[in-house]
């Protein structure tokens, strides 16, 4: 419960804790386990691979889209203001409360469960970044591609299917007019990705072609 208690929450009720000692534990608790799956797992990379690898994975952008597949955001306990302000939708609040569940994991569980956890939360995003520098926006790619082919700007358009707990997310991008690529995903970010890749791979061999 401390792991979803927001400051503004506190300011409201006497003598309730926030998450902010539990967000400093995480953090630190995050980054050793991602070390040590990256570690393991990747063991031809250099420390100047893993370094930047690491920080694809821990940045804030990252730890809110997990927070947002896990619903961590519908069980916070927030202040009436920021609640009233879409707090629940803010990349920081969102970003500190995962590292925060995540240092409450650490310290109710073990550290063997916490590393289970990271792998089975964390594993696509990682094996995505590992691939290389910007391999893992692909929008960014896409419409960079349109960019320099004169081409209009890509424009996705999304559905959701599924009840809250387990709803799936379909793209569909379109570029000059035409689909190009379709994704999907457990967000709508990663269904628009998956959509920008397919995108990217179809009008580059239709480049190349």
């Amino acid at each position: 419960m401390e792991a979803l208690t927001h400051r503004s929450w506190c300011a409201d009720h006497e003598g309730v804790s926030s998450n902010e000692r539990l967000e400093f534990l995480g953090d630190a608790v995050l980054a050793l386990a991602v070390t040590d799956h990256i570690y393991a797992a990747y063991p031809e990379m250099a420390e100047g691979q893993l370094a930047p690898l690491r920080a694809e994975v821990v940045r804030a952008e990252a730890l809110a889209d997990l927070a947002v597949e896990l619903r961590v955001g519908e069980a916070l306990r927030l202040g009436r203001g920021e609640d009233g302000s879409c707090g629940r939708e803010k990349l920081s609040i969102l970003s500190d409360a995962m590292e925060a569940v995540i240092g409450a994991v650490y310290l109710d569980a073990s550290w063997e469960v916490l590393v289970d956890l990271v792998g089975e939360w964390l594993a696509d995003r990682i094996a995505i970044a590992a691939q290389g520098p910007g391999v893992r926006d692909f929008k960014t790619r896409l419409q960079e591609h349109c960019a320099r082919n004169k081409q209009d700007a890509p424009e996705y358009r999304l559905t959701g299917k599924g009840p809250d707990h387990e709803k799936r997310f379909f793209a569909v991008v379109h570029v000059d007019g035409k689909e190009r690529g379709r994704g999907e995903g457990r967000s709508k970010k990663q269904a628009e990705q998956a959509a920008a890749a397919s995108a990217l791979r179809t009008l580059t061999t239709a480049t190349t072609g």
